[in-house]
Order: C-alpha cells, then sequence, then structure tokens
C-alpha cells in the first residue's frame, strides 16, 4: 500500500496526519517524493484554481500541532531533570508537590513584638530574628521582639505590630488597638502540606513558578525538553554585515529567526548560511539530528529555488505543500524523519514571519508542551484589505479595545511588523472596519513567558 500525500485540501479531508504515518510504516519505508514546483507565481491575483492543491490556513495550522503531537509519543520527547536557572520557560512534565509544609514553622508576618497572654508585657531583652533557632517559650505577660520571618516562641498569643505598640518609662510594652488571638502568624502549613499538588503538568514555568518550587524546596524540575531547532539560510545574494551593494542585500532572518524561535519555546542549535547550494542543502538535512529545521527562501519555483527539488531527492513526506494565506503561500512543512519535521519558509522577511505563526508556532508549542493561547477577536479600526481567496496575514497595533491595521505589510517589509503587537487574520475579500478580527499575538508583545528570549 502505497501512503497518500496531505498536500491538498481534498486528501487532509479524508486522512490526518497519524494515518498518514501509520500508512506510511505499513508501506515498509516507502516515502513520498516532492512533487514538483508550482509554476512561479504572475504578478496579478491568482484565479481560484492556480494553487489549490494549497492547505487552507488554519487547517495547516491544524496539520503543524498533529504533526507534533505524533512525535510527542516516541522516546525523543522524554522529560528530562533540568536546573531551576534553566527552567524558565519549559513544561512540566510531573506534578509539582510539595516537598515540605509551607511555611515549615510558625512564623512572624511582621516586624514587631511576639506576646504572650494580656498586655502589658515585659519585654524580654533578647529579640527573635530570622533564620535563628527556635527560641525560648514566652510565659503570660511576657514580650520579645520579633523580626518578619522569624520563628514564633512557643506559647505565644499574637504578633503586635511595631507601628501598633509603644513602651512606657518602666520599659512595659502596650498595645495601641485591640489585640486579636493569632494575629500576624503565618502558622505552619497555611499555604501547603508536605505532599500537596502544587501545580499539575503541563503548567509553565514562569518567574513566580521558579520561586514556588525553591519554597517548596526543589533544586530541578522534571520538564519537556525544548525542541531543538536547526536554521539553514538561503541565497547568494545575502549579506551579513554593511549596508546593501552591488545587487545584494542584508540578511533580515539570520538575525531575527533565532530569539523568535526561542520565544516561541525552542533551543536553537545552529544558524547556518549556505548560499543557493541544491548539494549543501541536501547535506544539511540529511546530516542534521535536530528535531525542526527550518529553511529560509527558496520554497518558490525560481531558477535557484532548491527546496522542492531537494526534499523530493530524498524522499520526505509533505504534510503541507503551499498554504492559503498572504504574504507567504509558498512556506511548507515535511516530515524528513520519524521525528523530525523541516519548516520551509519563504524568503521574504513579511512572509517568513507568516510561516513561522503558521507553521512553526503550533509545531514548537505542542513540541514544548506549551497550552495554546486563547483564540480572541477586536474590531478593526480601519479597513484591511484581503486577497480574494486567501487568508491576509496583516500587522496591527491595539489601541484600546480595537486594532489599528499598519502600513508597509508587503511581503517584503519588516517596517510594519517591527511597530506591531499583533497579526490581524483577514478572511477573504478583506474586513470592513469595526469588523471583528481574529488576531495573532506577537510573543513580545503578549504578557507572559514569551517576553524571553534566552
Amino acid at each position: 500500500m502505497t501512503a497518500r500525500s496531505l498536500r491538498s485540501g481534498e486528501d487532509a479531508d479524508e486522512f490526518d496526519v497519524e494515518e498518514a504515518l501509520a500508512l506510511v510504516k505499513e508501506d515498509n519505508g516507502a516515502a513520498h517524493r516532492a512533487p514538483a514546483p508550482p509554476p512561479q507565481a504572475s504578478g496579478r491575483a491568482p484565479e481560484p484554481h492556480a494553487h489549490h492543491k494549497a492547505t487552507p490556513w488554519a487547517e495547516a495550522r491544524a496539520t503543524a500541532a498533529r504533526a507534533a503531537r505524533a512525535v510527542t509519543r516516541g522516546a525523543r520527547r522524554a522529560p528530562v531533570s533540568v536546573r531551576l536557572e534553566d527552567a524558565l520557560g519549559l513544561t512540566l512534565a510531573a506534578p509539582l508537590d510539595a516537598l515540605t509544609d509551607l511555611p515549615s514553622f510558625n512564623t512572624s508576618a511582621m516586624d514587631g513584638w511576639a506576646v504572650a497572654g494580656p498586655g502589658p508585657w515585659a519585654v524580654r531583652d533578647e529579640g527573635v530574628l530570622a533564620g535563628h533557632a527556635e527560641p525560648a517559650p514566652l510565659t503570660d505577660g511576657e514580650a520579645a521582639r520579633i523580626a518578619t520571618g522569624a520563628r514564633i516562641p512557643p506559647d505565644t498569643t499574637a504578633v503586635l505590630r511595631s507601628e501598633h505598640g509603644q513602651t512606657d518609662e518602666k520599659g512595659r510594652l502596650h498595645a495601641t488597638r485591640e489585640v486579636v488571638h493569632g494575629q500576624d502568624i503565618r502558622p505552619r502549613g497555611q499555604e501547603c502540606r508536605s505532599g500537596d499538588q502544587l501545580l499539575p503538568p503541563g503548567a509553565l514555568v514562569t518567574p513566580a513558578v521558579l520561586g514556588l518550587a525553591a519554597a517548596a524546596g526543589y533544586d530541578t524540575l522534571t520538564a519537556v525538553p525544548r525542541p531543538r531547532v536547526e536554521v539553514l539560510v538561503l541565497g547568494d545574494e545575502l549579506l551579513t554585515e554593511g549596508a546593501p551593494r552591488d545587487g545584494l542585500i542584508r540578511d533580515a532572518l539570520g538575525p531575527m529567526l533565532p530569539p523568535w524561535l526561542r520565544a516561541l519555546g525552542a533551543e536553537v542549535t545552529a544558524v547556518r548560511r549556505l548560499g543557493d547550494s541544491a548539494a549543501a542543502l541536501r547535506k544539511a538535512v540529511t546530516g542534521s539530528d535536530a528535531d525542526v529545521i527550518v529553511t529560509t527562501g527558496g520554497t518558490a519555483a525560481g531558477p535557484v529555488d532548491h527546496v522542492h527539488p531537494v526534499l523530493g531527492r530524498i524522499g520526505v513526506e509533505l504534510l503541507v505543500d503551499g498554504v492559503k494565506v498572504r504574504p507567504g503561500h509558498p512556506m511548507l512543512l515535511a516530515r524528513t524523519k520519524e521525528n523530525q519535521h523541516l519548516v520551509g519558509l519563504p524568503g521574504n522577511p513579511l512572509a517568513a514571519v507568516s510561516g513561522l505563526l503558521t507553521l512553526a508556532e503550533p509545531l514548537l508549542r505542542t513540541l514544548a508542551a506549551r497550552p495554546a493561547p486563547e483564540p480572541y477577536t477586536l474590531p478593526l479600526r480601519d479597513e484591511a484589505h484581503g486577497h480574494p481567496y486567501d487568508t491576509r496575514l496583516v500587522p496591527v497595533v491595539l489601541r484600546g479595545d480595537s486594532a489599528v491595521p499598519l502600513h508597509y505589510n508587503g511581503p517584503a517589509m519588516l517596517r510594519g511588523i517591527a511597530a506591531a503587537d499583533a497579526l490581524a487574520v483577514v478572511p477573504p475579500g478583506g474586513a470592513r472596519p469595526g469588523q471583528e478580527t481574529e488576531l495573532l499575538d506577537l510573543p513580545w508583545a503578549s504578557a507572559g513567558i514569551g517576553v524571553c528570549f534566552t
């Protein structure tokens, strides 16, 4: 039996990715070959049938997530033990259970005096400081100076705050307001008891989670490992420094992609510049041990667009071959090995961003076991022009309760996305002012772990 490709919308309606993977195994390793590159696009809007094999935008994102779920069941995604200082942004692979009571002893919640019985109180000469051994018990009518976080002396009735007490000429302590039994004492186990589950598996490790884990006695966390990504930058015309000159342009994707991929939860293991060499591309793809390979450029049908021919020669399985989205429709997703995928991004910078958010984001998010962001919409303040047949991703800024489309949103432009808070998902035909439109947050513009790039 020969496994069927999922390149077309019709095929995707009949088979999901996991079924296709099973068919590949039944075929004793027979793999798909990449199809011939599509005809080079003209400058005018395509007819509906011109790229009918491209996958609808929402379906392409779902396919990327399903492909990652097939991998997460394999041994290569086994949990790892990570020191706290290296765990930020990972996902817990095991429950975070308290290793001790919190607090682990009765502590003072305020600076002031530990008092026993009704006042006034005779003040003990020795105070009680945090980090010291348990102090001697108090007797009725006795008080001791105490610091926040210090152990409460046995038989203490309450803690009297510094601002609520005063001493007389004989050195006796008086309360300036009523003292309630147990006030400003944090009893042992108030927050949790040893063995209580503090967080379930699947929780994202934020700075607050690191603090909770440390307070609960952890030095390491059991987490889902970051997916390892290798970036292959293609193109002989790219400069790595200086101003564009002599028909050459600066490489914008080499500096942009690694921090963006890290913000999506990946570990970028290498950024390699291969030029326009089919042989170098083939060697890099077949020799990579990364979980995900990201290529830039070369996905269309030009004379030096080598991605499709190379993938065809090595016999990969194309899961997505073109997406009905602008910019970036020649993007692709391929399964290159049992536990490895390749995301082919277009070479134009904003088109590459579209590919990142369409294919790389759901793939990496699922591999990293991060929760999917809650979809949300906002009304557009201004009209957003659409493509006749495809979804369009338009940079926007958020102003109050609306989204404002930005100019400079052509496929080769970064000026709009550099100022943007999100991308608006504009349906075919465009969106009018006031129309509710789905938004994709940029990782550094949303509140959360995505702001961490390292």
